[in-house]
């Protein structure tokens, strides 16, 4: 009979996995070795048991499958609550294979209680401690995360080395897998939302990341060539309509200058799989008093602090779209004279922020470099962004797919941008992955250098350095209050990357990006970029936030 680490490696396998990350101990010791010898199968070791579980969220982003990580137990697993917590809150289909510490010693210094741990992060827990249900454990952990949850399975030291009873062959979890029906949009409810959309003066139709994984975009974009709506999107769907005229961007808190004063015209707003979180509606106050409508399988009446919607359509984008489509007939009266020449040009010359900034010497703004990386990166990298306050500033790239777009900011953590991109580029390995990120949030875990350099991924870092926390900064500074606990100097990554064997270079002026682009094409290492950015230019999102947190 075979041992249960290996039944359990073989169960793995046989749910698809052809990638997992690994920090090794001795509690998933054999499991992990036996995974790596599996056929086909690659396995990526970081140095950080939180980047390997952020490497196994990025994987997922670039693939759609259910990303796997594994960690040993005890204080490896407490490394991993904010990795469980952003998998959680952004809905990632995820599986942690992590070690228990013995079953049977009357003494174990790592012992804690893991599950208790996990419930309060939003992942779930799978406490495998009966060998004749082992296959069953590895089942409900990827039929859970099939359901877009996080999931820890906790298997004890001891048992994993003990034989696997007799109890049958592996039943996949796509074998009790219910077949997901799009559910139908309830004629009347299309009725009644094709009148309002057809007498609206200014309506927006807006597209999130549920739209696209619904094949709903031409729909949506269909449906507002019928009625004369504008377009836009979240910002996990950002650039989905970038090739349209009359597409206004990301909405909320992302959103460019002209997008934001057409959005307060709005008077009919018809999300399409948007969750209508804060960041889309800013708050609660980006759509004015325009009535939105949110159509999505799962609709949420309150969403982050925010009344999401003032009325709901439970179903599918897609069908939703074209019935609607189907029922407007070209009956459209309300937004005659909406779209016209003059609005196409202010909308295809809209940038993000052109308010005026002082710019330190010897430094570039941020809003340059990002401007001159759009023109130098080819439009198929994939993206990552990172969180913190440079983060705003490479939204405003065009021209880009959303499905090559990974963004993570629904636990508002900084400090996993490099270990996500890593797991995209495991995914695309292709060398065409760029992550923006800021030096605060690089230097975390800058460790993961090694791990980059030992793998042989070849990924290029844009680092926007400003030599501090740049939000608390910005926020410090708004206060009157000493900002110099924020600031650390502006840390020589290109040295750094170097001394890991990698590329870096320093930079201090845009026009080194055509020749530092030729460079890292013609290598096969990774490169990072240490761009020394001006730390008195704050986005106009930390503005708008400075300003709230002084009414309030």
């Amino acid at each position: 009979m075979p041992t249960i680490y290996r039944a359990l490696a073989e169960d793995f396998v046989a749910e698809g996995v052809d990638t997992h990350f690994a920090l090794m101990g001795d509690g998933n010791m054999h499991w992990a070795t036996t995974m790596m010898g599996m056929p086909a199968m690659r396995t990526f070791h970081a140095r950080h048991e939180h980047c390997a579980v952020a490497m196994a969220m990025g994987y997922h982003s670039a693939t759609g499958k259910v990303g796997v990580a594994s960690v040993t137990c005890g204080p490896g697993f407490t490394q991993i609550m904010t990795a469980l917590t952003q998998a959680a809150r952004s809905r990632i289909p995820l599986v942690v294979f992590a070690g228990e510490v013995p079953m049977h010693a009357k003494w174990y210094s790592q012992t804690i209680d893991q599950a208790a741990l996990t419930y309060p992060t939003g992942a779930h827990y799978i406490a495998a401690h009966s060998p004749r249900r082992m296959h069953q454990y590895v089942r409900d952990a990827f039929f859970i995360a099939h359901e877009r949850r996080p999931v820890v399975l906790g298997v004890p030291y001891d048992l994993q080395k003990a034989e696997l009873p007799e109890q049958g062959a592996y039943q996949s979890s796509s074998a009790v897998l219910p077949k997901a029906t799009p559910i139908w949009p309830d004629p009347a409810e299309i009725d009644c939302l094709a009148e309002k959309l057809a007498a609206a003066r200014f309506p927006i139709l807006v597209a999130g990341r549920g739209a696209i994984w619904s094949g709903a975009d031409k729909s949506i974009e269909m449906l507002a060539d019928a009625s004369g709506a504008l377009l836009a999107t979240t910002l996990p769907a950002r650039g989905l309509y970038d090739h349209h005229p009359f597409s206004i961007g990301i909405a909320g808190g992302y959103a460019r200058e002209f997008a934001r004063e057409l959005s307060v015209q709005a008077d009919l707003v018809i999300a399409f799989g948007a969750s209508l979180a804060s960041h889309t509606v800013d708050g609660g106050g980006f759509f004015g008093n325009a009535e939105v409508v949110q159509v999505d399988p799962k609709p949420l009446g309150m969403n982050e602090g925010v009344h999401a919607a003032d009325s709901y359509i439970t179903a599918d984008a897609r069908l939703t779209a074209e019935a609607l489509a189907s029922r407007l007939k070209g009956d459209v009266t309300g937004c005659n004279g909406l779209r016209s020449p003059e609005l196409a040009r202010r909308l295809a010359i809209d940038v993000g922020d052109s308010s005026e900034q002082v710019v330190a010497a010897g430094t570039v703004d941020p809003r340059n470099a990002i401007s001159a990386l759009d023109d130098v990166l080819p439009k198929d990298f994939d993206i990552v962004g990172g969180s913190g306050h440079q983060s705003y500033f490479h939204s405003v790239m065009r021209g880009r797919r959303p499905e090559a777009y990974h963004v993570h900011k629904a636990f508002g953590a900084i400090g996993s941008g490099l270990a996500w991109t890593i797991g995209v580029a495991a995914a695309r390995h292709n060398g065409r992955v760029v992550l923006f990120e800021g030096d605060g949030s690089l230097i975390m875990h800058i460790q993961e250098f090694e791990m980059i350099k030992r793998h042989r991924l070849k990924l290029l870092i844009c680092i926007l350095n400003d030599g501090a926390y740049g939000s608390e900064i910005h926020k410090l500074r708004e206060d009157g209050l000493d900002d110099s606990g924020a600031i650390f100097g502006r840390t020589d990554f290109a040295s750094i990357a170097r001394g890991f064997g990698l590329r870096g270079e320093n930079v201090t002026d845009v026009a080194q990006f055509d020749g530092l682009y030729r460079e890292f094409e013609a290598g096969d290492t990774a490169m990072i970029w240490n761009i020394h950015i001006s730390d008195q230019v704050v986005n106009p999102r930390m503005r708008k936030m400075v300003k709230a947190s002084k009414v309030h």
